[in-house]
């Protein structure tokens, strides 16, 4: 929404793509990396909702993690993930979380506030799923470091996406790179 609140053309093709990379995401499983630990997935799912964050501000990436929650309590494999309050609420956070620290730190640096954003943007989604996880007695808090190489991996993946694709979309919507022919 822009500062009436109202949705733009812009905002609503975003979503639109976001939305449909994260429902392939999730609808092909591609999203779900098989891990060998308690968790059984870790995922690429989160990146969509950071984006939308990061492009279109705090209700796209609200709408976009969304999606992803839904699809992480829908598709549950391993039983950890079939209460909403595990599955579904952390992840309405991540595109919040992202765009508003993209913003805190975008007058310093783009590029910085880029990364900073996919690392807020996957350590909300690891930290509060594994908390609530801990929380609700799913898995015990010894296993928590077993995670940790996991979501690891999850933040450097996020970061290099969200950067990637930002920087890319931003040169194309300021027409940057196009032909003068």
């Amino acid at each position: 929404m822009d500062l009436k609140g109202t949705f733009t053309v812009r905002r609503i093709v975003i979503t639109g793509v976001l939305a449909a990379i994260a429902i392939l995401l999730g609808v092909t499983r591609l999203g779900f990396i098989p891990v060998p630990n308690t968790t059984g997935n870790a995922t690429i799912m989160h990146v969509p909702a950071i984006i939308g964050g990061v492009l279109e501000g705090p209700v796209v990436g609200m709408l976009i993690g969304g999606i992803f929650g839904v699809y992480s309590w829908l598709q549950d494999t391993t039983g950890l993930f079939k209460n909403p309050l595990v599955s579904v609420v952390p992840r309405l956070l991540i595109g919040v979380v992202a765009y508003y620290s993209y913003v805190a730190v975008k007058k310093t640096n783009e590029y910085a506030a880029l990364i900073v954003a996919g690392v807020a943007g996957t350590l909300t989604n690891s930290i509060l799923v594994v908390g609530a996880l801990v929380g609700f007695g799913l898995i015990p808090a010894a296993v928590v470091p077993t995670i940790v190489p996991q979501a690891l991996a999850e933040v450097v993946i996020a970061a290099v996406i969200t950067v990637a694709v930002v920087v890319a979309w931003k040169r194309i919507d300021t027409g940057a790179g196009k032909s003068s022919v």
